[in-house]
Parts: C-alpha cells; structure tokens; sequence
C-alpha cells in the first residue's frame, strides 16, 4: 500500500478536473474512445429506473408546457387561416419578428437562469446537511456515547470539498451495497440508483429561501420586456419592410397591427419566461405547466370571439394572446412569492454581473441561430403570400413538434448542472447519455406523426388550394427532420447543464455563418424547396457540433478520457 500511494504522488497531475470515476468499490473500464459514450448502456434507454423516472418527471411537465404556446400559436394560426392567405402570411412575418426579439432578449436569461438556480439551491441543501450532520454530532458527543460522528461532522464541514472519486464516501453504508448489487446484475442499473438517490432532496425546505440568481432573473426579465415592447411598438414598420413586406404590400397593414398589439404583452412573456427558468432550477415543471395551459385556454377562448363576434381579426387575435400572457405571468409570480424571496436582503446580492456577462455570450448563440429561421422567413415572404403562407404554417407545426425534445434538454439541463455542483461526474455523464438516446426515438416517433398529422390535417389550417398545394412541398422536410431537431435541442440542454456557454455559442454563429448564404443562394435557385433544404443542413450541422464537443471529451467533459464504462 505504502508503494502504491508513492507511485501515486509521484505521477505527474492533469489538467483534467475530474479524476477517473468510481462508483463505490467499483472502477471504470478503460477507454480511448469517448465518442462511444453516445452508446453506453443504450439497452436502458427505456428502463424506467430512478434515473428514468426522474428525466420523466421533469421532461413530460416541462415539454407540455413548451409545447402548450405553440400549440395556442397554431389555433391562432387556424383561426386567422379562415380570414385569408393574405392576412395569415401577415401574421406569419409578425410572429416571426416578435419570437426573434423574444428569443434575443429572453432565451440567454432563462438557460442561464435553470443552471444558476439548480447550483444554488444544490450548494444550499449539501451545507445545510452539513449543519444538520455537524449538530447531530454535537449532541453525541454531548452525551459522552462516541466521537466517531463527531469527527465524521467536522470531515463533512470542512473547509476542503471532497475528490470527485469519493462523492459516494458520505453516503450510507445502504446505498453501497444497493449500486453494488446494480453493477452486478445490470448495467444500467447503478445509472439509475446514482440518480434517483436525490429525489428526496429536491426541495430543500418548504420554508422561503433567499435565491440571489432567481431574484436577479426576475429583475433582468421585467426591465428586457419593457424594452422590448418599447422597440418593437416604434419600429414595427421599418421591421416588416426589413422582412420584405414593403408599403405596397397587402400584408403590412394587418402585420403592422398584430405586431404593435402583440407587443404590449412582451413585459409579461419576459417576466413569465424569467420565472419558467427559476421553477426549472428548482426541478419543478408542473407548476409552468399548469399555468400555460391556463394562458393558453383563455387565449383558445377569446380567439374566437375577438377575432369572429367582435370582428377585430388579427387584432383581436393579438389581444386574446395578450390577456392570455399576462394571466400567465400573474399565477406564476404568485406560486414563486410562496417559495422564495424576491428580493434579496440587498441589492448587492443580485448578480447582474454574473448574468450579463454570461448572458452576452449567449446572446450571440441566440441571434445566430433565430436569424437563420428569421432569414428563411423573410426569403419565404418574397416568394408571395401563397409560399409564405404555406412556409408559416410548416414552420408552426415544425417547431411545435421539435419543442418536445426541448423537455428532455431541461430535464438535462438541470440534473446535470446539479450533477456537476456535486461533483458527480458519473450522475453527469448517465443523464447526458439517457437524455440524448431519448431525444433520437422521441425524433423517430415525431417524424411518423408529424408527417400523417400534416399530411392529413393540412385543412385545419387553411381551405386555399394554392397554399395546401405547397404545404404539400414541404411535409417530407418537416416530418424527416425530426431526428435531427430533438437531438440538437437536447444537446443545448446538455450544454448548458455543463455551463458549457462559449462553446455553445461559438459553434452556433460559425454553423449560422454557413447557414445563412446557404438560405440564400438556394431559395434563389430552389424557391420553397431551397429554403428547407436550407433549413435542413441548418440543424445538422447544430447535431454535428454537439456530438463532436462530448465526443471528443473536451471542455468539461475531459473527465471522459480514460474513465469510459462501456
């Protein structure tokens, strides 16, 4: 023994953070191909261990409700549809300007913001299991029975955090014994114990807790809303004639109008997004769930009314969606009150820095990769209001569907970015790998349904002939690109549980460098066709950046090399 801990020490150290990973007495066979981790223990992919159960619980709540606004956008999208292909494609051009601005101003906040909180309140449960452990320690000692719990609190209170490799030394002796029994009778089950071991921990108290990061996300939220509302109100039209929808146009007036109501709603869509964020650190999905269906109710509701009995059209499509938003907003910040302190106990504690300066990095992520379907809109709107029309409703039913897998990139987001607080690179690792596998049949399943749903529900949405004709054109993009959309997305998730950000936001603008003359030269050359082929290449190659990042165990996947389990 006295040989081995020499030899040890006389190794040189690695840049590598994390050590090769152990689990319990059980180390990790050697690997010099990280690129397999893709594969590992791909039998479990529908096991619903604790781990399933876990991604599951967060995903399902947290696609719904994603899910649930573009699904309030389509049934705008029918409603409008029954008014005429001119003001659809009106509507399609002000959507697309106002999700960019969304996108731009809010998207940066929320994913920083789910990390930001999962790692605070992880940071606030293991010292406050400290203090808990350290008192129970006290009053043995007080009693005079022992001094080994003692000694086991000042360990565990200890200035020093613990090696990656003895994260499961503070664990009961049940727990060993449980991943041990796992390892040997499956694979895939010491997966699932290492990640449902802390269901039990996710809420830390029930009582109101101070979350500098949820606090600051807040105040970021209202003030970006009240700016964008602001901008979009007084430059609607020089925006929509950036789009292609000059002042010859049929379609300006209704735009102009749907996008300067549209836009009253933006404090609310930005704070509500804000705090959609802070519940998704928290692991709780339920709770944006249950209000966006509520929103997104009332707007199905007043749809109809507004736009048909009132005769107010697109503008009171506008309206309805706005009501709608704002119901939003008012239940979550209720629910959050109730669970946190908005306001920290200084101003100070707000961290404005730490969110600008990471928000800023991904706010180049956020522009490359929104311009690009931007881009490919406003070339659409070229084409006529037939093509656009029958462009917005493709894009509507293909980022519904895609959205999906954007549950399973939070659900990745946020126990990975927990994993990483505790330093469990094998938990990190298991969920990357659960999540991204789950996002590739989730991808097969939606291309089937997708593809028959459009095929044969394309009437819902329009009666024009022309427009079903081209909707027609492009069902196969819209349906094969599946695949490829969930694992981009997930992959973002897995990104950002890592605050893996510069890497993130790089490789977007070099894939939106390429992807933007693309859009161009073939919507030229091919019209309709060209832009989703366009399209296509477009979220390819955000699949191809992903792989090549955890598939070459650089960045904060380092510790991958050499500590693979195949």
């Amino acid at each position: 023994m006295a040989e081995e801990a020499a030899a040890a020490a006389s190794r040189p150290a690695t840049s590598v953070d994390a050590p090769p990973i152990a689990i319990g007495n059980i180390a990790e066979k050697k690997c010099n191909f990280p690129m397999l981790v893709f594969f590992r223990d791909a039998r479990c992919v529908f096991k619903m261990d604790a781990l399933g159960s876990e991604i599951l619980r967060i995903a399902i709540p947290a696609a719904m409700a994603l899910a649930a606004d573009p699904v309030a956008s389509l049934i705008d999208t029918a409603f409008i549809g029954h008014l005429g292909p001119v003001e659809i494609a009106a509507v399609g051009v002000a959507i697309a300007i106002f999700n960019q601005a969304s996108k731009v101003t809010i998207f940066p906040l929320v994913s920083i913001t789910t990390s930001f909180v999962a790692e605070e309140e992880t940071v606030q449960r293991i010292e406050s299991e400290k203090r808990e452990d350290t008192g129970k320690a006290v009053v043995v000692e007080a009693d005079g029975e022992s001094t080994t719990d003692l000694e086991k609190g000042k360990g565990i209170a200890g200035s020093s955090p613990p090696p990656p490799q003895n994260d499961d030394d503070d664990d009961d002796e049940g727990k060993k014994k449980e991943a041990s029994v796992g390892m040997e009778s499956s694979g895939c089950a010491l997966d699932g114990d290492v990640g449902g071991n802390h269901n039990n921990k996710e809420v830390m108290t029930k009582k109101k807790r101070h979350i500098p990061s949820a606090s600051t996300a807040i105040v970021v939220g209202g003030m970006l809303g009240v700016l964008q509302a602001v901008v979009l109100i007084f430059t609607a039209t020089p925006l929509l004639n950036i789009m292609g929808v000059k002042s010859g146009s049929a379609m300006l007036v209704p735009a102009q109008k749907y996008l300067v109501l549209r836009s009253f709603g933006s404090p609310a869509v930005l704070l509500s997004l804000a705090m959609q964020g802070v519940f998704r650190g928290l692991k709780d999905t339920k709770t944006p769930l249950y209000a966006t269906v509520a929103g997104d109710v009332a707007n199905i509701i007043l749809d109809p009314i507004f736009i048909f009995v009132c005769k107010w059209g697109v503008s009171g499509a506008a309206i309805a969606h706005v009501i709608s938003q704002y119901l939003i907003s008012l239940i979550l910040l209720l629910k959050l009150m109730k669970m946190i302190h908005l306001m920290p106990p200084s101003v100070k504690d707000l961290q404005f820095n730490r969110f600008l300066k990471n928000g800023f990095v991904l706010l180049a992520k956020v522009i490359a990769a929104t311009i690009c379907v931007t881009f490919a809109a406003s070339r659409a709107a070229r084409l006529g209001s037939t093509p656009m029309a029958a462009f917005q409703i493709c894009l509507q039913v293909w980022l519904t569907s895609s959205l999906l897998a954007d549950g399973l990139a939070i659900a990745g987001q946020a126990i990975i970015a927990t994993a990483f607080a505790e330093k469990d690179y094998h938990k990190a690792t298991s969920a990357a790998t659960r999540v991204l596998q789950m996002s590739f049949f989730l991808g097969i399943g939606l291309a089937g349904v997708v593809g028959a749903g459009l095929y044969f529900g394309d009437t819902i949405f329009t009666k024009d002939r022309n427009v079903l004709r081209v909707i027609s054109i492009g069902i196969p993009f819209v349906a094969a690109t599946q695949p490829i959309n969930s694992i981009a997305f997930v992959f973002d998730g897995v990104n950002f549980g890592a605050s893996d950000f510069k890497f993130s936001s790089y490789s977007m603008v070099l894939v939106a460098a390429a992807t933007l003359p693309t859009v161009y030269f073939l919507s030229k050359s091919g019209g309709f066709v060209g832009i989703w082929v366009a399209l296509t290449m477009f979220m390819g190659l955000r699949t191809v950046a992903g792989i090549w990042r955890m598939g070459t165990a650089t960045g904060p996947w380092r510790f991958l090399k050499g500590s693979l389990k195949l």
